[in-house]
């Protein structure tokens, strides 16, 4: 089982939806796909549940069928990690819920990275523990992925899904302030991955499987907002040729290429659309955009736009798969 996780710390990026459709069309290839809420603001599992289940979910006072269930032991001192419900979505996906919850977990997220460099059993527990939970509930379902939606910064929560992640890849805009996250990205991933690799030589709770940490960046995906509507073509050019260099030398490690267009560059995954006139269909059929039927609307120009948004999706999800398995 690969986990996934589409992360950047610059927010408005189309980051949820992108895991959203990533997750449902790698399940039409056929793969058994664990999606993993762990954004506090659970936006993801708002897309995946209906609006009776999310009340169902979210309304209990006690026990709800989230993420945050599984930590609950180790939050209030009593235990280790506990099961956690996997909502079935459809034949080959299944759902781990988020929680605003998770984000009273972070302070002891925090706390305990420092006192594993003390050798503290307890510590390793908490900080392994989304890591264990994925890795306990995706066997039960089978799964051949998890796919990890996060928030976009780099707090505790995030540092603790992020090593326990075999692959990152980045959601984009074509902006300045995109390219800044994906230098904080690169510069952040560099640092935990050392520090994780020295908190693992002092692990003594030898009876815990501990993630690796060694995230590998798979590449980025270029979301294409309105372009044509909210600015002229060269200006989005301008900052979208910029990230091929910034990505090989910041996430990459490699000598930068100003010369590279992201046309052209192998490590873009998939310049993608914004479809605007799917996402209502979509948000009403409480579906991905390419699967949107006449039935729901999708007729004449839609039902084209649908066709396209099927193959775009498709080849990027074959470029990821193809990317983890060279």
């Amino acid at each position: 089982m690969k986990k996934i996780i589409f992360f950047n710390n610059k927010g408005g990026v189309g980051k949820t939806t992108l895991v959203y459709h990533f997750t449902y069309m790698m399940a039409e290839l056929g793969h058994r796909c664990l999606a993993a809420d762990l954004d506090p603001q659970a936006n993801l599992s708002s897309m995946f549940l209906s609006d009776d289940e999310l009340e169902r979910v979210y309304q209990q006072e006690a026990g709800r069928e989230t993420i945050v269930s599984g930590i609950k032991p180790l939050d209030r001192g009593i235990g280790d990690i506990a099961p956690v419900k996997v909502h079935q979505i459809t034949n080959n996906i299944g759902l781990l819920a988020g929680d605003l919850d998770l984000s009273l977990f972070e302070d002891k997220l925090s706390t305990n990275w420092g006192k594993c460099l003390d050798s503290d059993e307890a510590a390793f527990r908490i900080i392994s523990s989304f890591s264990r939970i994925i890795e306990n509930e995706a066997q039960k379902f089978n799964a051949d992925f998890c796919i990890i939606d996060v928030g976009p910064n780099f707090g505790a929560l995030n540092r603790a899904t992020l090593i326990a992640a075999d692959f990152v890849v980045v959601p984009m805009a074509a902006d300045l302030f995109s390219l800044q996250g994906l230098r904080n990205l690169g510069e952040r991933l560099k640092i935990w991955k050392t520090e994780w690799k020295d908190r693992t030589s002092r692990n003594k709770a030898l009876d815990i499987s501990l993630p690796s940490g060694n995230i590998k960046p798979l590449g980025y995906v270029v979301m294409q907002h309105g372009i044509k509507e909210s600015r002229p073509v060269q200006s989005y050019l301008k900052w979208a040729n910029r990230i091929p260099s910034f990505f090989k030398e910041y996430v990459l490690n490699e000598a930068p290429d100003s010369s590279l267009k992201v046309s052209e560059d192998l490590n873009c995954l998939a310049l993608l659309k914004h479809y605007h006139s799917l996402i209502p269909m979509a948000m009403e059929a409480r579906k991905p955009i390419f699967l949107l039927k006449p039935a729901n609307g999708a007729i004449g120009a839609h039902y084209q736009a649908v066709q396209r948004a099927y193959v775009d999706f498709k080849a990027l999800a074959e470029n990821i798969l193809s990317r983890m398995n060279p």
